[in-house]
């Protein structure tokens, strides 16, 4: 038989209801088990079987799944899970997932109701940020392809004729602080400019861009005969959730003519808190923006964002005219602009669907309110920690992010101790570097975690270092 339909569709739906129910039994006690555990290597090595030559039952696939794949994800749907910024994802948004599925449309452009619905998301972006409502965007896989798409709009804005000719010896050069992530010169890599094209900019204390170095650098690079294009801000580093002086940069920009550039790839969703919006204040006034709705907004991986301020500019980077891909006045393929003329992908899924619902169901004031809630957990979180004998925090709570030392221990002792925390399944914080010292990182993006997980986290680590001290002692 040639066609991959069921045989027998009841069949199919029984396992599909079954799949379904213990998915939401699965979130209903997520909090339940250990955030993660590592992966034995009977299970590893039973996923290396060859190409299947005549296929599994379902049935079997599926028990294969909960015996192999489940027990040993990434954990960041568990309230314990305070590592990197992952967000949590909602049962709202799994179901929008399985829906999106069934209708597998291609995104990438003619005229279907796929395509409207990620232009309202575009639409919720813009005004959620403050840019303008003519401007226009895409989701995309994260912020490191939309950080991409920015680099490659304002390097096409400062000269067209790249498009064509290649950079040549252009001498382009952007700038961004010392702080900023490192997808940023990982895109000047891949658009060709080459990372050192990528001028990183001293930090203040605060760990925000040192505004006035930068008006100094941009000043020295043009005596010394370079071209500067683009300023690169950050609303909530990667390290610390530090925001950079988004207002500040965005004039230092201007009155040098450069492009302004805005990585909010969790900060973004902070534009929904009446608290924390006038932190971003200069959002608004960017040119092009990166964030993530897979990040604070809980939005099922993967749902990236980039949004440009002038649609003619982001379509002229990225726009091209196939004979194959023609633009209609009416039938399918209609509906131009297509979003496959705003950035490199062709083929896109439907990715819109999961964000319309998520935001759509719980509203900006409830999105605001959880980011809120985040940062009342990280600062309670931090006033422990300046409570605690042997704890010192490494750098200033701005949103949701707390960085902490464990004093008398070496860096490869804290490391060690974050591993141990993480193989025992209580908490799942990361580590980051904070003025050369290794600290523990706490990044509180799960909607689900509360104050006693933190307090969790840091009873099991500050026992793993006691334990650690002692036997140093007895040695």
């Amino acid at each position: 038989m040639a066609g991959l339909d069921p045989a027998n569709w009841r069949d199919i739906r029984e396992i599909g209801h079954r799949m379904l129910d213990e998915v939401f039994d699965r979130m209903e006690h997520v909090g339940e088990g250990p955030v993660w555990r590592p992966m034995p290597s009977a299970a590893r090595q039973a996923l290396k079987e060859g190409l299947p030559e005549n296929g599994h039952s379902l049935d079997d696939l599926y028990e294969r799944y909960r015996d192999l794949v489940v027990p040993y994800g990434v954990g960041n749907t568990h309230p314990g899970f305070m590592g990197w910024v992952h967000g949590a994802g909602t049962p709202v948004g799994m179901l929008a997932e399985m829906l999106a599925a069934g209708l597998n449309a291609n995104c990438g452009g003619r005229d279907h109701a796929p395509i409207e619905v990620e232009r309202e998301v575009i639409r919720w972006a813009l005004q959620m940020t403050g840019m303008p409502q003519s401007g226009s965007g895409c989701l995309v896989t994260g912020s490191s392809m939309a950080n991409f798409i920015g680099v490659i709009a304002a390097s096409r804005a400062q000269d067209l004729a790249i498009r064509q000719d290649g950079l040549g010896n252009r001498g382009l050069v952007g700038y961004a602080a010392t702080t900023a992530h490192g997808c940023l010169p990982r895109a000047f890599d891949l658009a060709g400019l080459g990372s050192s094209a990528l001028r990183r900019v001293p930090v203040m204390s605060d760990h925000r861009m040192d505004v006035t170095a930068l008006a100094t650098m941009i000043e020295a690079d043009r005596k010394a005969g370079l071209v500067p294009f683009m300023v690169a801000g950050t609303a909530g580093t990667v390290d610390c959730g530090a925001i950079d002086d988004l207002a500040a940069i965005g004039a230092v920009a201007r009155a040098a003519g450069l492009w302004l550039h805005v990585d909010a790839a969790f900060g973004a969703l902070a534009c929904l808190s009446e608290r924390f919006r006038p932190r971003l204040d200069g959002i608004e006034n960017a040119d092009s923006l990166a964030f993530d709705f897979h990040k604070w907004a809980q939005v099922p991986y993967d749902a990236g964002c980039v949004l440009v301020r002038d649609s003619a500019k982001h379509a002229a980077a990225f726009a091209q005219s196939l004979d194959y891909l023609v633009r209609e006045d009416r039938g399918l393929a209609a509906g131009a602009p297509w979003f496959c003329d705003f950035g490199p992908d062709l083929s896109r899924g439907f990715r819109a669907l999961k964000v319309w619902m998520t935001l759509g169901h719980y509203g900006a004031r409830r999105m605001g309110e959880m980011v809120d809630a985040c940062c009342d957990v990280a600062g309670d979180l931090a006033r422990r920690i300046e409570k605690t004998d042997g704890l010192v925090l490494l750098a200033p709570v701005t949103l949701n992010i707390v960085c902490f030392g464990i004093e008398g221990l070496e860096d490869r002792e804290v490391s060690e101790l974050v591993q141990d925390l993480h193989e025992s399944g209580i908490a799942a914080p990361s580590t980051t570097r904070i003025n050369g010292r290794l600290a523990v990182r706490a990044a509180i993006v799960n909607h689900r975690t509360t104050t006693v997980h933190t307090n969790r986290m840091l009873d099991a680590l500050i026992a793993l270092r006691d334990d650690r001290l002692q036997a140093q002692t007895a040695r």
